[in-house]
């Protein structure tokens, strides 16, 4: 008889030990797993980790670019939507301006196609790079000897050097599938306080293997503006690294709830990290830390207007006549003055002000009548960004004010 009870109790206590509890409310967790870790990225400059699929049959043309986010601003628009409740009605749409100065190309890489993904076969570099790209590849740049690429030069402008350098591109030519370009960009035409390069390889889509090669040694040297990769109304994705916020809790860092007024010991914070077995806190709690600063790519960023360097009347429209460029009144705050080419993208955009973005093209066929609409602009704002901006130009504003006493001193 001892024995029967003491089974039935074993089992009760079996029940007992795997009967969870359970939760009177269902809810989806707070915060997407997909983008852990949640650390500083490695990668300050847009990391292009997949590239638009390539086509033999079209002509050889770069696929992304590297730009300065320098601000944003709105516009005022006339949306071609039939049956939407907005069709040629005037909306007033957030955009980014990103200054978008030539890049230069300096060399070419060829990849060969094994088992285990692409490997490097050689890379061969321009005859002359500039200081600026030279400056990547120092620490100290002021204490440095600067001797990097000067052999380089001296052996290319030999008969030798020459002939070895072709024999290289026949190589890439004669074994590789995948061609990419190096480029970096001119800091010193953006005016930054940095005079360091940013360079990344850029894939060479279109086209066969040796015009891929013949395409990307006729580049060396020389600069490729913006306007010649991407055109007005595409897509474009972007890439970078997010605005950084140091260490943050996890009302702000997941989003979870905040705790009662009552709570003792603070309320920001999660009610129970866990149960107590298993002994150890799971990788799905949300906890304090490292917030922002973290490399995204943003898809389907589209091009609303590719302004031109010098062009006085980058940011008239048909609607406004007024003779305006970019730059809004007393500059981007914490950028200044866009100087060089430019492209305004729809919505936000990755980054602080003056962070390098890499802009690649979209790597899908897009078809949807959203994504195929001709923008036609009839307003761009260039009104003060620091303050109540009453004014377009500052000769809209002499206008009004009338003659000043501190400007008849």
């Amino acid at each position: 008889g001892n024995c029967e009870c003491h089974r039935s109790t074993a089992n009760i206590v079996n029940q007992l030990t795997f009967t969870m509890s359970h939760r009177k409310f269902e809810r989806p967790r707070k915060g997407n797993l997909g983008f852990l870790p949640k650390k500083r990225t490695k990668h300050h400059r847009g990391r292009i980790r997949s590239f638009p699929r390539d086509d033999a049959s079209k002509d050889c043309h770069l696929t992304a670019f590297m730009g300065f986010k320098a601000g944003m601003t709105h516009v005022v628009r006339e949306p071609d939507r039939p049956g939407s409740k907005i069709h040629k009605k005037e909306v007033v749409e957030a955009v980014t301006v990103i200054e978008t100065p030539p890049i230069v190309v300096v060399g070419v890489v060829g990849y060969v196609e094994t088992p285990t993904g692409l490997r490097t076969l050689t890379t061969v570099f321009a005859e002359h790079l500039s200081d600026e790209v030279r400056r990547r590849f120092y620490k100290n740049w002021y204490q440095a000897k600067k001797k990097a690429f000067k052999k380089y030069e001296k052996k290319v402008a030999t008969p030798e050097g020459q002939a070895s350098m072709a024999a290289e591109l026949e190589r890439i030519k004669e074994h590789c599938s995948v061609v990419r370009v190096l480029a970096h960009t001119q800091p010193a035409k953006v005016g930054l306080r940095s005079k360091k390069a940013y360079i990344c390889e850029i894939q060479v889509n279109g086209g066969s293997a040796g015009a891929k090669v013949d395409f990307a040694k006729g580049l060396f040297e020389k600069e490729v503006n913006f306007d010649s990769i991407f055109a007005k109304d595409e897509n474009i994705d972007v890439l970078g690294a997010s605005k950084g916020r140091g260490y943050e809790g996890v009302v702000t860092r997941w989003g979870v709830t905040r705790l009662p007024r009552k709570t003792h010991r603070g309320l920001r914070k999660v009610g129970c990290i866990g149960a107590w077995h298993p002994m150890r806190v799971s990788s799905t709690v949300a906890r304090a830390g490292q917030n922002g600063y973290h490399h995204r790519t943003e898809a389907n960023k589209k091009i609303y207007r590719i302004g031109k360097k010098g062009d006085g009347k980058s940011a008239s429209t048909e609607a406004d006549l007024t003779e305006k460029s970019i730059t809004p009144m007393g500059g981007f705050p914490h950028y200044g003055e866009v100087n060089e080419d430019w492209v305004m993208i729809k919505g936000c955009c990755v980054g602080v002000k003056k962070r390098v973005v890499t802009l690649r093209k979209t790597l899908l066929a897009h078809s949807s009548k959203k994504a195929l609409e001709e923008i036609n602009l009839k307003f761009i704002d260039t009104s003060s960004k620091f303050g109540h901006g009453r004014f377009q130009t500052a000769e809209e504003k002499a206008k009004f004010l009338g003659p000043l006493a501190s400007k008849a001193k």
